[in-house]
């Protein structure tokens, strides 16, 4: 809506007609007027009447349309230089403009013809003819350029018109061109800019690292190409701005014309326009390319876990299998082994599912945009591990009990063993005797002490203390040598009483006889109680 944007949609631009201008039929030198009205020149030009009417339309058209809005709203002031014309050329000049000006005029100030015949037809003809000129703005007829310069000040004129503004067309073409080329630049920059976005915008996420990476790079080697060009547009739009103000660089003396003030105002919107789509560009692609990231992050999280999730799956099932408890020591430790090496085993499965939790927790922390996605499978990676930590300490804890329990009873079935062998090892003939009696119940009772370290006497509390893994073979085979168990201590019992019976034995004692005195005398004697 402003002067950027009418200079950036006009339809006619220098190149278009570039040959036209360099005909020099019509400047636009950069003078005002003392109100600020642009001011355009039509110099001495031999062949006026024979441009074709779009080429004049044209060239008028595109110089109108290069002020600003506001200097243009004050109205152009027409210069037309005949001094060494016809009237019939000045009169041209006036029809040609009258009927095709596309601005809005203020004043036309004719240098007329310098030849008195001329100058005096002109006179006469202005007269005749002015009301033929349909012009609502003031026609002033000068003899000299000193005349004009009653009307405009000397530093807003050509050299050609008795002026000091410095104006040179060939460079004024360059100019104009450099800074249209320079507003195509940047409507084009923003539009690519703007097309990239939009089709990032529109870009669905890939569902797997190798399409994320392949659409990343490929979103960063398009940024980076887009980034060059703006920093191209960029130069180019410094290097201009560095070309308009070379005269005021080159002498302190130089003062740019309002055109030129206009110019360098023109361009350097250009590149403000220019840095403030290149910030909104950056904002857009910071957004993007984290997002880009995170996606990355999220394909490569879910790829970890589907593999480490599978080694958890399969280190559980290992783990199930292992439902065996053992029926006897051999083979309870060689159970413990193998659950000890699954263990080891699973230690990197472990460590792999506890670093990518700790992973996840940290994208997480860093405010993905997938935490949905994310907390559960961290919460499933972590059950996962404590199940197989917590199932692993049961699995110890009932194979050691179940090691404990056949070590007893292996024990226990020993202890049987030995004191079977014990019994038969007692000669009948030496427990005949009082001292051989003892000595077997001796031998007897020492064995029978050893019976409290197997812990085997009280079946009831046996039975409690390994209940938890009392299969039906191991219930039947403990049943057996609790039964064998109390066999041996009846058998025991049995000799003990046996050997008591022997060992309290005594030899019979002999009753005292008195003796039958022959020689003494037949007298009563007192009796006498002997003791039992």
């Amino acid at each position: 809506t402003d002067e950027i944007m009418q200079q950036e949609i006009r339809p006619l631009v220098a190149v278009d007609i570039i040959e036209q201008l360099h005909r020099q039929f019509a400047i636009l030198s950069g003078g005002r007027g003392k109100d600020g009205a642009p001011i355009i020149t039509f110099p001495e030009f031999a062949g006026f009447s024979d441009i074709p009417d779009e080429d004049f339309l044209n060239v008028v058209t595109y110089l109108t349309s290069i002020p600003s809005l506001e200097a243009a709203s004050i109205g152009f002031i027409i210069i037309i230089d005949r001094r060494r014309d016809k009237w019939s050329a000045v009169k041209a000049s006036l029809t040609r403009i009258a009927g095709a000006f596309p601005g809005n005029l203020q004043l036309v100030l004719v240098l007329r013809p310098s030849r008195f015949i001329q100058r005096t037809i002109a006179d006469i003809g202005i007269k005749l003819y002015r009301d033929d000129f349909k012009m609502k703005v003031p026609i002033i007829m000068l003899n000299s350029v000193s005349d004009l310069h009653g009307y405009i000040d000397k530093s807003q004129l050509t050299r050609e018109l008795g002026g000091t503004l410095e104006y040179g067309h060939s460079q004024w073409i360059h100019h104009r061109t450099a800074i249209e080329n320079f507003a195509m630049t940047v409507k084009t920059t923003a539009q690519m800019l703007q097309t990239f976005g939009t089709d990032l915008a529109e870009t669905e996420l890939p569902n797997d690292v190798q399409c994320t990476e392949e659409l990343l790079s490929t979103h960063t080697d398009h940024h980076s190409k887009l980034k060059d060009e703006l920093k191209l547009a960029v130069k180019q739009g410094a290097t201009l701005l560095t070309c308009i103000r070379e005269p005021v660089t080159r002498s302190a003396n130089s003062k740019l014309s309002p055109d030129e003030l206009e110019n360098v105002a023109t361009v350097e919107r250009l590149l403000a326009q220019l840095d403030e789509t290149e910030k909104a560009f950056d904002q857009f692609w910071t957004k993007h390319h984290l997002k880009l990231e995170q996606c990355l992050q999220l394909r490569h999280f879910e790829h970890d876990f589907r593999e480490v999730k599978l080694s958890l799956d399969n280190l559980m099932e290992a783990q199930a299998g292992f439902a065996d408890i053992g029926d006897s020591v051999t083979r309870v430790e060689h159970l413990l082994r193998e659950q000890k090496q699954l263990e080891e085993k699973g230690q990197e499965p472990l460590e792999k599912a506890q670093s990518l939790a700790l992973h996840g927790e940290q994208l997480i922390q860093n405010n993905h945009y997938a935490v949905d996605s994310i907390r559960p499978k961290c919460v499933e990676l972590r059950r996962i591990c404590d199940d197989f930590t917590n199932e692993t300490k049961k699995k110890y804890d009932i194979l050691g009990k179940s090691l404990e329990l056949h070590k007893q009873l292996d024990k226990a079935s020993q202890w049987c063993e030995a004191g079977i062998y014990l019994l038969a090892s007692q000669a009948v003939d030496k427990c005949q005797s009082q001292e051989g009696a003892e000595t077997a119940l001796v031998e007897i009772e020492k064995f029978l002490v050893t019976a409290k370290e197997h812990q085997l006497s009280n079946p009831k509390e046996f039975y409690n203390q390994f209940d938890m893994i009392l299969t039906i073979e191991i219930k039947a085979n403990a049943q057996r040598i609790l039964q064998k168990l109390e066999d041996v201590q009846e058998m025991f019992d049995k000799r003990q009483v046996s050997l008591k019976k022997l060992a309290a034995k005594q030899t019979r004692p002999v009753q005292p006889v008195a003796p039958h005195p022959e020689s003494s005398p037949k007298r009563a004697s007192p009796k006498i109680t002997r003791p039992a």
